[in-house]
């Protein structure tokens, strides 16, 4: 095996800390051929489709490839702006916003890049410019709130897979989830309090979350009990009760069952049981994306007002919000508790200190 070296490698050079940010990731352009390729990664992961490996190929290069791509560039092509795919530059802001934060607290020498589970930018081409840089820590943070074994673990393999090829590995530390961190819950409540501040509240809050097959809860997956959590949390904040706020699942896939209930169905039931006025914000995504924008802004507010709803508003994510970088942020710094980094005026000391040692002793 060739492991990946650190050529002319400084021994002098201060070591660093590092924080890499990670998302799912997101097309280059919403163009078929972007799509084909960043689907084709997205859905040959095992960890996000968990079906018999032959088989699935046959299906996904055989049959999905070859329709879904256009139908998904066409969806794409709807939320990309000037600044290109929204969950891109709403991840670079949260990463800039942070770096930024930790300077102004004096943390300067600690570096803060992001990484696409899948796209770019790739952990190849991130971890490969932060050891170059001398970090020499290592914290990851994927910006999944709950823990799911399709989004932290993968992002966790992923990970892992380049570490088996590296000749010099860094200390690591990595936060699975925080679903129910209070900074986090505060900065997700006080986002939804400025939406009723501005525009009133609705009838209902719908707490939405990506799904996943219920196959996976049944096998142990601690995803559904974590949004529920997270919902639980968030309500209690706002003061709400039960019969105020409720927790659903979007963006199926597929044939099978699920996590329950679905979004779209829940909107299109409201109004025939009275419910006029909904708001909804999506708690387990970290960064606007097709998923929140799309979906949720547009085809499930269709959906509500086709079946006789009459107010319907989609409250952004967190983004790079003060409050939620704030969370962040806290969330870093609790995580790296008892790590200390060397500055180059310490290590410059140090070398002093040592060559003072080698002529006392000579």
């Amino acid at each position: 095996m060739r492991y990946i070296n650190t050529r002319d490698f400084n021994h002098q050079q201060h070591d660093k800390i590092g924080i890499l940010l990670t998302n799912l990731g997101t097309p280059d352009e919403p163009t078929p051929r972007a799509l084909k390729r960043y689907l084709k990664q997205f859905l040959a992961d095992p960890r996000v489709v968990e079906f018999p490996r032959l088989l699935w190929w046959f299906i996904l290069n055989g049959v999905i490839l070859q329709f879904r791509p256009r139908r998904s560039a066409k969806a794409y092509a709807t939320v990309f702006t000037e600044q290109g795919s929204p969950l891109l530059f709403h991840t670079q802001a949260q990463r800039d916003a942070i770096a930024a934060q930790l300077k102004t607290d004096g943390r300067d020498d600690i570096v803060v890049e992001f990484a696409m589970r899948y796209g770019n930018p790739s952990f190849d081409s991130v971890l490969d410019k932060m050891f170059a840089q001398g970090v020499r820590k290592l914290l990851v943070l994927p910006l999944y709130p709950q823990y799911s074994a399709s989004t932290s673990a993968s992002s966790f393999d992923e990970l892992s897979r380049n570490f088996m090829r590296r000749r010099w590995l860094p200390d690591l530390r990595f936060v699975s989830h925080y679903p129910d961190y209070p900074p986090f819950i505060k900065a997700a409540a006080d986002k939804i309090r400025q939406h009723w501040h501005t525009h009133g509240q609705a009838d209902k809050l719908i707490l939405s979350y990506h799904g996943i097959p219920k196959r996976y809860l049944l096998n142990g997956d601690p995803y559904h009990c974590e949004c529920y959590k997270t919902s639980r949390l968030i309500a209690t904040e706002l003061g709400l009760d039960e019969s105020q706020y409720i927790t659903t699942f979007q963006s199926r896939f597929g044939r099978e069952e699920w996590l329950k209930p679905y979004t779209d169905a829940t909107l299109k039931s409201l109004p025939a049981q009275g419910i006029n006025s909904v708001q909804v914000f999506c708690p387990g995504f970290s960064a606007d994306c097709l998923e929140t924008i799309e979906e949720i802004g547009e085809e499930n507010k269709e959906y509500f007002l086709h079946a006789g709803g009459q107010r319907y508003e989609y409250i952004s994510a967190l983004n790079a919000e003060p409050g939620h970088i704030a969370a962040l942020c806290q969330l870093i710094y609790d995580n790296l508790h008892g790590w200390h980094y060397t500055s180059a005026n310490d290590k410059a000391l140090h070398a002093e200190a040592l060559k003072q040692k080698v002529r006392e002793q000579t």
